[in-house]
């Protein structure tokens, strides 16, 4: 039985593994952590239903006629649809054995080294999910991007138009994506008359029960996060698929600086630098669009700031953003996501 309890709470080798020879908290050095800026960089709005967010699209526009004296024209209107994205409930509870938390006699400082794990972990699955989170096999979670641009051909899903297909043809691929964060364009979304963000409550000392019912004294801490993806505008999105990892290295690697170059094309509207602001394509229309982001794993990133450091690429730069050295494309920042996987299958 201390087993099953100890995999699901902590016991007290958990405790001696976690302090110093001084009694103090140790300083833990997270192993399972990840870098997952795409999670700095999303913006949130508050959806517009209590389980997630209803966009209404135009799918058709008015046609006008040519006429003739003496005939008339026929009416015409444009045609509108409506696309609902729902939001998950990401929950956990942490419960910690009340005299393991006080043997030190720093109870705060032994609990939050366990909150910075579940925080760490939550974090990891929110990544994870924007990406490839499918509501059709997992439809307590929300659908991610993936999912959304899962073919390359046009015949198949509108999107394909925004997926280039970089050649892999096995299972070793990964995915380089262009994302335009914008309230008009894609935004995280959390529900109506709810809370935004990651949630954390300390609910305090409770009577817990073990596996056979037994009672103890113990901490227990909640953790909460309802979160979805609004892809409210699917032409400000592009991703390179198909991008075959075990050969990035050979003479016949994938031609990254091209492909990004092909997928910034095909957003609506060329963003000029980092951080700067889109306009749709419609004159004086006054429309912010958002700020364009180029998203790959540490695999890709590496390659690119190798080819960063090639004199006759004017294109990719070491540059500043927000204050950090980042690699930029034309301006526009390249992030790391180790969600992102090198195990995609090809998509076609």
């Amino acid at each position: 039985m201390a087993n099953l309890i100890g995999s699901a709470a902590l016991t007290y080798a958990d405790w001696a593994a976690r302090v110093d020879d001084d009694g103090k908290v140790a300083k833990i050095v997270n192993l399972l952590s990840q870098t997952n800026e795409v999670l700095d960089d999303m913006l949130w709005v508050e959806g517009n239903l209590p389980t997630g967010h209803k966009t209404t699209v135009r799918t058709g526009l008015p046609q006008a006629a040519w006429r003739l004296l003496n005939y008339g024209v026929p009416k015409a209107k444009s045609t509108t649809a409506q696309v609902v994205d729902t939001c998950g409930m990401l929950e956990v509870y942490s419960e910690i054995d009340k005299d393991i938390v006080d043997l030190n006699g720093d109870s705060a400082d032994f609990r939050l080294s366990e909150d910075l794990a579940f925080l760490e972990g939550m974090n990891q699955q929110m990544a994870s999910t924007l990406f490839y989170g499918n509501t059709a096999v997992n439809p307590e979670r929300f659908l991610g991007l993936a999912p959304r641009y899962p073919t390359v051909n046009p015949a198949n899903a509108e999107t394909a138009n925004n997926v280039i297909d970089m050649g892999g043809t096995g299972s070793t691929n990964t995915s380089i994506w262009i994302v335009v964060w914008g309230p008009a364009t894609c935004h995280g979304i959390f529900p109506r008359g709810s809370r935004g963000g990651l949630q954390h409550e300390d609910l305090g000392q409770w009577t817990l029960s073990d596996g056979n019912g037994g009672q103890y004294e113990g901490y227990r801490t909640h953790y909460k996060w309802n979160c979805g993806l609004s892809l409210r505008d699917w032409r400000y999105v592009v991703r390179l698929a198909n991008i075959d990892v075990t050969t990035l290295s050979g003479g016949n690697a994938p031609d990254l600086v091209k492909g990004l170059i092909r997928g910034l094309h095909r957003l609506p509207t060329q963003p000029v630098g980092a951080g700067t602001e889109q306009r749709t394509d419609a004159p004086d229309d006054g429309v912010t669009m958002g700020r364009t982001v180029i998203y790959c794993n540490r695999t890709i990133r590496t390659w690119l700031d190798i080819q960063a450091t090639y004199r006759t690429n004017v294109l990719l730069k070491m540059d500043q953003f927000d204050g950090k050295p980042v690699t930029t494309f034309r301006g526009v920042p390249v992030r790391t996501c180790d969600a992102l996987l090198n195990a995609e299958a090809r998509i076609v």
